[in-house]
């Protein structure tokens, strides 16, 4: 008896404190498939510029393991990211969370009905994707080590993002995570911003991950490993600030002409890179940080009749209850002074800022567009109460859906 508890005990000791692994898979569809931008037919792509990836970031510590991926799509419905869980039998469903950048330069990932009896998709291409993904999930589970993890964030200095529509009201904080091997290389450096990747967006037919692809190419250029990155509470419409400030296109509105190329991508994914790697760069190393993960269904009712159609007309089947209602899991991960929750859609920034405000913590990372990607997620008092929000509550489940989360995703901070 005294033996075993030894062994057990020695076992015990010589299991890493922490370990970390990190994968990708190139996703570009060969050959190419029109460009996605949201509901609506998507454009034929005539080119590509970069590769879209499907980039894992597993962690384990204390007999908790968390898989992190980031997809460069503009979302990734539950349906099929279930579908790459059922291929990772190592780890429960729960314990991968799968993110999307939200390119504006990706395929259709929902087959969105054409009003013709059809849908806009490749129910083939996606079915590649949900395999690849579950392969970067699985190799980089096959290729963990001991690490140690350190966290940190603040404020991206630079002409990064804006408001389109109220240029100042923006989250200007990134969150980093970074994660090395015990011989001092970086493994992986995770990046949490809320910024919509469409410099160039879906109308020029470009496939592209947009400035996403830059971001991640500077940070490995600059300090190795894998680059991944998160979006977070960029509803409504936080997006990049690739405005030509001398070109006015309506000076009383505050609108400006954008530059669509790839070297604007260059330059705000390498702002964001560099900045990211400032903001990190003098945090402490942390040799055993504790890992805690916690998931809970939540029911969202479907007012809006648009997507409502998708998710009983698309051929992906999603799953919904006879009350008009969908369901999406939230995760709420806790490592090393991180705290993260998951957005299963595009919330507004003032969602973002409160939940940060409330959910405690030394550094809050808000990963939006993960496990699922139901439209725009408004508060009740925003939701249809001017103009400008017409689009955004159209394309958002319903009035409650801000209230719903809310609440949900900080019980589940408290533990409830």
């Amino acid at each position: 008896m005294v033996l075993r508890f030894l062994l057990v005990a020695a076992c015990a000791w010589a299991q890493p404190a922490f370990e970390a692994g990190v994968a990708k898979r190139i996703i570009t569809p060969d050959p190419l498939l029109p460009v996605s931008g949201g509901m609506g037919v998507p454009v034929p792509a005539k080119s590509k510029l970069g590769e879209l990836t499907a980039r894992a970031m597993v962690l384990r510590a204390g007999g908790e393991t968390v898989a992190l991926v980031a997809l460069d799509s503009l979302g990734f419905p539950s349906v099929l990211g279930d579908r790459a869980r059922a291929l990772v039998p190592r780890l429960a469903a729960e314990r991968i969370v799968i993110g999307s950048t939200h390119t504006h330069s990706a395929p259709d990932m929902y087959a969105y009905p054409d009003g013709k009896g059809g849908h806009t998709g490749s129910l083939e291409y996606m079915d590649f994707v949900a395999k690849q993904v579950a392969g970067a999930v699985n190799d980089a589970l096959d290729h963990m080590q001991a690490a140690k993890l350190r966290v940190a964030s603040g404020v991206a200095e630079g002409k990064i993002a804006y408001n389109y529509y109220a240029p100042d009201l923006y989250d200007r904080r990134a969150s980093v995570l970074q994660v090395r091997a015990t011989d001092g290389k970086v493994i992986g450096t995770l990046v949490n911003y809320a910024v919509h990747p469409e410099v160039l967006g879906n109308a020029l037919g470009i496939v592209s991950p947009d400035l996403v692809g830059p971001l991640c190419d500077r940070i490995e250029a600059a300090v190795g490993g894998m680059a991944l990155y998160f979006n977070g509470a960029q509803g409504g419409m936080v997006t990049a600030d690739n405005r030509n400030l001398d070109q006015p296109k309506d000076a009383l509105r505050a609108y400006w002409r954008d530059a669509r190329t790839w070297e604007e991508c260059e330059r705000i994914g390498g702002l964001l890179a560099s900045e990211s790697l400032r903001i990190v760069e003098k945090a402490a190393w942390q040799a055993r940080p504790a890992l805690e993960v916690r998931s809970k269904m939540v029911q969202f009712p479907v007012e809006s009749d648009d997507l409502w159609a998708v998710v009983v007309h698309s051929p992906l089947r999603y799953p919904h209850g006879e009350d008009r209602s969908v369901t999406a899991r939230l995760n709420f991960v806790e490592v090393g002074g991180a705290r993260m929750l998951t957005i299963p859609g595009e919330a507004l920034p003032n969602i973002g800022f409160y939940l940060k405000r409330k959910m405690g913590g030394e550094h809050q990372f808000l990963l939006g567009l993960t496990n699922d990607a139901f439209g725009y997620i408004l508060t009740k008092v925003d939701f249809a109460s001017f103009p400008r929000y017409e689009y955004v509550s159209q394309v958002s489940l319903g009035e409650m859906t801000g209230e719903i989360l809310m609440e949900n995703a900080l019980e589940l901070v408290r533990g409830r």
